[in-house]
């Protein structure tokens, strides 16, 4: 699926389940979710996690609760953005972080879902698309928020630091300048 139909249909329903009306640090989910994808788009991600970081709270998420999209219509959401799209969207909304983070550099990295309980080792690309998202859903909220900054930024900085051997270049520099 070519990303702009993707983003355009992604767009759509996002608005369509009122993320433009819902608060978020730096305007609306509807605009934070939009600058998560540029800034994949930035680092030189490929469609479908560009897509991802389009969606990738409608499910809710360890840190952001609310779900716009309940996991019963995940089937909707990969119609308009692909199932690749969808499998990352529900894979970083599954996410246990305070089961996964510390664990997600061990030999073999460990990942826990939140829905399911289930505890399993990610393929090397899910994980490296899961550090990316991450990274530009975490650094864009320290962007906009000195608040967050102040109160999460050394904790964000670690995070961000232990991936780092799954970071893209991009995303690193990213880190770098966001997260002096």
């Amino acid at each position: 699926m070519p990303v702009l139909t993707g983003a355009t249909h992604a767009m759509t329903l996002l608005r369509a389940l009122g993320a433009g009306e819902m608060e978020h640090p730096g305007g609306s989910l509807l605009e934070h979710v939009r600058r998560v994808g540029e800034l994949l788009g930035d680092w030189g991600a490929r469609p479908a996690l560009r897509l991802a970081g389009l969606c990738h709270a409608l499910y809710g998420t360890d840190g952001f609760p609310a779900a716009l999209l309940p996991l019963a219509r995940r089937p909707q959401l990969a119609a308009a953005i692909g199932a690749e799209a969808e499998g990352l969207v529900y894979f970083y909304a599954s996410c246990d972080r305070k089961a996964s983070y510390p664990a997600l550099m061990d030999d073999p990295p460990l990942f826990r879902d939140r829905f399911s309980g289930r505890v399993f080792t990610p393929a090397a690309r899910r994980l490296r698309d899961f550090a990316e998202l991450t990274a530009a859903n975490e650094l864009d909220i320290a962007r906009v928020s000195p608040e967050f900054r102040r109160q999460r930024g050394a904790e964000l900085t670690a995070l961000l630091t232990r991936l780092r051997p799954l970071l893209s270049e991009a995303a690193w520099a990213e880190c770098r300048a966001v997260l002096p």
